[in-house]
């Protein structure tokens, strides 16, 4: 189970430890839009726009889902998310 899964879930605990970990290992080992998403599901929007940011100059794999990934829902309406969609050349509408 993800750091996502596991904060939706109520398991914030285990949420949190496993987003520890992760940080710790972001300088290459773990994409940084995986660390996004672990804070998308602890309901973290500046965590989420801080990792999604780094993501982007990494040019991680993972940004070029922003438009689709359902784990980003709540955050749809947020300029900050248009803003980085542009950025990434996808769609705003």
């Amino acid at each position: 189970m993800d750091g996502y899964l596991y904060a939706r879930a109520g398991r914030r605990d285990a949420a949190t430890d496993l987003l520890r970990k992760m940080e710790d290992a972001s300088n290459g080992f773990v994409s940084a839009y995986n660390v996004a998403m672990v804070h998308a599901g602890l309901d973290e929007p500046a965590k989420v726009f801080e990792w999604l940011e780094k993501a982007f100059v990494d040019r991680s794999g993972g940004i070029t889902w922003l438009k689709v990934d359902p784990r980003l829902k709540r955050l749809r309406e947020d300029p900050r998310l248009k803003d980085l969609m542009r950025r990434v050349g996808l769609p705003t509408s």
